[in-house]
């Protein structure tokens, strides 16, 4: 037998207060190399609060967050993305006017460092070649996320659906260890759905998926661990059959309703 994947990301007693609101209180646990991890919970658990703080959006009350054993607690936004932590939103964060290639093609460039060439004089055909491999990059990752006959066309005239692929292929851009997704269903149809989930299904083993839902067949379709929240507190976190289970979850999460989805 293997033995087990290590840790990526741990959570020791974060929190996160709002005056003497108490949006997210002591909360810990780890999130394994390589897992398809969703956090659910009814609205008001401190799902999205518990997004912020491990995307860099919201900076931690207490406790601590560690990537692979380095604390990232007080790093901002950018200086997680570049150890390896990227994220989509709820709200669209493209740039609406470029084209889909150009938005994947903007994130492979920054990944490259593309612009150190004017800062340290470097020639233009060092900087020409980085951008062939950034636009080569950015093609074969909208190949991978559905989107192969889009690369012309602008973010804006993009389905709600489609948005939401060009999303990920930005983020993997980023090249992340870490990819948080924040309520990546909502608003999509069935069929964008049922798209969506087989793409993040399909992504390698070396990107670890951290998402936030409230769609449950998505979450029990996907996920191969499940941690359940509520009222700001950690519930529990079991596999998806130890979730539906768990008589605290069905009176804490769903009063008497067993999780069956």
């Amino acid at each position: 037998m293997s033995d087990p994947a290590p840790d990526l990301l741990e959570l020791r007693g974060v929190s996160k207060h709002f005056g003497s609101f108490r949006a997210v209180d002591d909360v810990g646990f780890t999130v394994r190399a390589g897992a398809r991890h969703a956090v659910i919970g009814p609205n008001g658990a401190g799902k999205s609060t518990l997004f912020g703080l491990v995307s860099g959006t919201l900076a931690a009350t207490t406790g601590s967050l560690l990537l692979d054993g380095r604390d990232v607690t007080r790093l901002p936004v950018h200086r997680r993305v570049g150890l390896g932590i990227a994220a989509t939103f709820q709200h669209s964060s493209l740039f609406l006017p470029e084209t889909v290639l150009e938005n994947v093609l903007l994130a492979a460039l920054r990944r490259a460092g593309a612009g150190a060439g004017a800062r340290t004089g470097l020639g233009g055909r060092r900087r020409a070649g980085t951008r062939a491999a950034a636009t080569a990059r950015a093609r074969t990752l909208l190949e991978r996320v559905g989107l192969p006959t889009r690369h012309d066309v602008p973010a804006a005239e993009l389905s709600h659906g489609e948005r939401r692929q060009l999303e990920v292929a930005v983020a993997l851009a980023t090249e992340p260890r870490l990819l948080l997704l924040d309520e990546p269903a909502a608003g999509m149809s069935p069929a964008e759905t049922e798209r969506l989930t087989r793409l993040i299904a399909a992504l390698p083993d070396d990107v670890t998926v951290l998402l936030v839902e409230h769609d449950l067949d998505m979450v029990f379709e996907l996920a191969d661990t499940v941690t359940v929240m509520h009222l700001g507190n950690h519930l529990t976190t079991g596999t998806p059959d130890e979730v539906r289970a768990s008589a605290e979850v069905q009176s804490a999460y769903l009063g008497t309703t067993e999780v069956t989805s």
